[in-house]
């Protein structure tokens, strides 16, 4: 499920490409979460029993997890390069771990996560550079991209109290609803409520709004809490490291960007990474760990 919805993630640059041409960032944003929304309500009606301590949870969760996240990202790269927002976003894993290790019950870094996060994270810079090694230092646009790098940690970790209690499409209904909320405010205050609809008549823009909001912002977001479930927060964050990727092989599909040797040997890197940091070592510092943790239930 991850996997799938990396696969996703790493081809939405190319649709959010196209939507750039007659839509900002925050637009492009407020559509999204608005045919999420409708498509989820479509899939899932029903409505689960909450506390108003829950909606107010899963209103943060949601602006960490799509507002923040989405608009950091976006205005980051009207700043630094692009490759620097890919690499320093790349290190939100890294970050989630962290976190996860003094937050989340039963999550703890072992020495497979730092080695396969290592190996993948290098491999994510070749992977970015694909033969062009070009990196400019710009303060605003990095401290822009770590902001969405811990965005998404901040996200992992409050969505893992909600995923055992809610059905992923329920939450990630009411999450997109809260990000619904969120965003249009921002549209109204920074003037950009006159959108060009029309320009929706055009396939291409269609085609990729509709990909954005099902499959971006809908499907792939209740794919990936079903498998935090199942896999724990840190195994399933490092799955991002495959994103660019993804984003290098669809590049080189759609777009005629060439793929170098750099561009495959970072990406045996990176799935080595993966690999390694989501299998379990059966060593003593393990069993150690385990015996901590249910001592501590």
């Amino acid at each position: 499920m991850a996997a799938i919805a990396i696969c996703v993630w790493g081809s939405t640059f190319i649709f959010s490409k196209i939507m750039l041409r007659d839509f900002t960032p925050l637009q492009i944003m407020t559509m999204r979460f608005v045919v999420a929304y409708i498509v989820l309500w479509c899939l899932y009606p029903k409505v689960e029993k909450t506390t108003l301590k829950d909606n107010i949870g899963i209103f943060i969760l949601s602006l960490f997890g799509n507002t923040i996240y989405f608009l950091f990202e976006n205005n980051a790269l009207q700043y630094t390069l692009a490759a620097n927002v890919s690499i320093i976003v790349a290190s939100a894993p890294i970050w989630t771990a962290i976190l996860a290790h003094f937050f989340s019950k039963g999550e703890k870094i072992r020495r497979n996560t730092v080695l396969g996060s290592a190996l993948a994270f290098i491999g994510v810079a070749l992977v970015v550079f694909n033969g062009t090694v070009v990196l400019k230092f710009n303060p605003l646009g990095d401290i822009l991209s770590l902001g969405a790098a811990l965005s998404w940690a901040v996200y992992s970790i409050i969505v893992v109290k909600y995923v055992h209690r809610f059905s992923s499409f329920f939450l990630m209904r009411r999450a997109t609803l809260c990000a619904l909320i969120a965003s249009v405010p921002l549209l109204l205050i920074t003037g950009q409520g006159d959108m060009p609809l029309e320009c929706l008549l055009q396939r291409d823009t269609l085609f990729s709004i509709i990909f954005l909001g099902i499959l971006g912002s809908g499907v792939s977001y209740v794919l990936w809490n079903m498998a935090t479930r199942t896999l724990g927060v840190i195994k399933v964050n490092a799955y991002i490291y495959v994103n660019p990727f993804v984003t290098m092989i669809t590049a080189g599909i759609f777009l005629g960007e060439p793929v170098t040797a750099m561009g495959i040997i970072g990406a045996v890197m990176i799935i080595g990474g993966v690999v390694l940091g989501v299998t379990e070592r059966k060593s003593a510092e393990d069993v150690e760990m385990r015996a901590e943790d249910k001592a501590a239930e």
